[in-house]
C-alpha cells in the first residue's frame, strides 16, 4: 500500500502543478484581454476575408470566408508536406544506398552530396532556390519550349494540364489495381514461407497497375485529352500562359530546398539501417545463391526498415514543420495565408495562433499514427 502512495502521489502533484500553470496563464489572458475590451471567440470565421491568395487548390477569392482561407492554406500546406515527403524519400533511398557502393566515384559523390546539403540553413537554400536559381530564369515571352508543350519560366513552370473524361472509372481501376497488388503480395509472402517460392511480385504488380487503368479507356470509356499552355499578350511588356498547368516558383523552390535538405537526413537513416545488419547474413543469403539484388531485397532492406522508419518518422515530422518557413518567400502556406495575414486583419491573434498550432500538432500525429502502424506491421513477431 505504501508503494502505492509513493508511486501515486508524486503524480498527483506533477498534474496539480500543471493545471495550476495553464489555469494562471488562462486567467491572466483573460483579465488582460477584458482590460482591453478585446473579445474572444471563433465567429470571425464566417466573416469575409476581403483578400486573395495567388496560388489555391480549391475556388478561392476576397469574397469567402476566412473558414475558407484556413483551407486553402491548408491544404498548399499538404500540398507542400507530401510531394516534399515524396521526394527526399526516393532521393534519401538512392543516396544512403550509393554511400555504401564499392564504387569509389558513387560513394564519394553520395557522402559530398550529404555533406554539402545538410550543412547549409534550410532558409538558406531556400533562398538560393527562390532569388537565384528560380530568378534567372527567362521571362515567359523569351522562354524555349521544353518538347514543345511546356515553359520554364520566372513565372513557374507552365505544363499540359490532363483534361478527363470519365474520370470515376479511371480511379476505381487504380484502386482495384491497389487491392489486386495487395492481395498477391499477401499470397505471395505465405508461398514463399510454407513452399519456399517466390512470385514475380513486382513484375505483375507493374502488370496490374498498366493492364487495368488501360482497360478502363479500352472499354470502361475514360478518355484523355491535354491541355497546352499557349502564351498570351495582354500589353507591349506583359505576357500570360493560358490553359494548361502553372506551377509557382515559390512552390518549386520550397520543394526542392525540403527535399534535398531532408534526403541528406534520410540517407544517412537508411545507411545505418543497413550497416546494422550484420555481415554474416549477407554472406549466408550470397552463400545460397541469391544475387547481390536478392540479398538487398531479401534480407537485408526488411529487417533495415526497422532500424530505419523510427528516424525516417522524425525527418518526416521536421520537414512538414519546416514547410512554415514558406512565409519567407510568400508562398501561401497556412502560416502566411492564416497565420499572417488573416491575424492581422482581425487581430485575433490568441485564436488563429492557437488553430495553427493545434493544426499543425494534428498533422504531425497523424504522420507519427501512420509510421508507427507500419513500423508495428513490419516488426519481428515473437512467439
Amino acid at each position: 500500500m505504501n508503494f502505492k502512495v509513493k508511486k501515486i502521489v508524486p503524480q498527483l502533484i506533477t498534474l496539480a502543478i500543471v493545471f495550476l500553470i495553464f489555469g494562471f496563464f488562462t486567467f491572466n489572458a483573460q483579465v488582460n484581454m477584458e482590460n482591453r475590451g478585446i473579445e474572444f471567440g471563433y465567429g470571425f470565421l464566417t466573416q469575409e476575408s476581403s483578400f486573395d491568395v495567388q496560388f489555391s487548390l480549391i475556388e478561392y477569392d476576397g469574397s469567402h470566408s476566412y473558414a475558407r482561407a484556413y483551407l486553402v492554406g491548408l491544404l498548399n500546406t499538404l500540398l507542400v508536406a507530401f510531394i516534399g515527403i515524396i521526394f527526399s524519400t526516393i532521393i534519401g533511398v538512392i543516396v544512403g544506398i550509393a554511400r555504401l557502393s564499392p564504387n569509389y566515384l558513387i560513394e564519394r559523390s553520395a557522402a559530398f552530396y550529404v555533406e554539402f546539403f545538410r550543412n547549409i540553413p534550410l532558409l538558406l537554400q531556400i533562398f538560393f532556390w527562390y532569388f537565384a536559381a528560380l530568378r534567372a530564369l527567362p521571362l515567359p515571352q523569351d522562354a524555349d519550349s521544353i518538347f514543345g508543350v511546356s515553359y520554364l519560366t520566372i513565372k513557374g513552370f507552365f505544363v499540359p494540364r490532363f483534361v478527363w473524361e470519365n474520370l470515376d472509372i479511371f480511379f476505381y481501376s487504380i484502386i482495384a489495381a491497389i487491392i489486386s497488388i495487395v492481395v498477391i503480395k499477401n499470397y505471395a509472402r505465405k508461398l514463399q514461407e510454407n513452399q519456399g517460392k517466390q512470385l514475380p511480385v513486382f513484375s505483375i504488380s507493374a502488370g496490374l497497375l498498366i493492364i487495368l487503368p488501360l482497360l478502363s479507356f479500352l472499354i470502361g470509356g475514360v478518355s484523355l485529352d491535354f491541355e497546352v499552355p499557349v502564351i498570351k499578350q495582354l500589353s507591349t511588356t506583359s505576357f500570360v500562359y493560358e490553359g494548361g498547368l502553372g506551377i509557382p516558383p515559390e512552390l518549386i523552390a520550397l520543394t526542392l530546398a525540403l527535399a534535398l535538405y531532408t534526403a541528406t537526413f534520410i540517407a544517412e537513416c537508411v545507411r545505418a539501417g543497413i550497416q546494422g545488419i550484420s555481415k554474416g547474413q549477407k554472406e549466408a543469403a550470397a552463400s545460397i545463391g541469391l544475387t547481390p539484388n536478392q540479398v538487398l531485397k531479401l534480407v537485408v532492406m526488411p529487417q533495415a526498415l526497422r532500424i530505419i522508419i523510427p528516424p525516417t518518422t522524425n525527418q518526416y515530422l521536421n520537414l512538414t514543420k519546416n514547410s512554415s518557413l514558406a512565409a519567407a518567400i510568400a508562398y501561401p502556406d497556412l502560416v502566411l495565408v492564416f497565420a499572417g495575414t488573416a491575424l492581422m486583419q482581425t487581430g485575433r491573434a490568441i485564436e488563429i495562433v492557437s488553430i495553427t498550432m493545434f493544426t499543425y500538432l494534428s498533422i504531425s500525429l497523424s504522420i507519427s499514427l501512420i509510421m508507427n502502424w507500419y513500423n508495428k506491421k513490419i516488426a519481428i513477431k515473437e512467439k
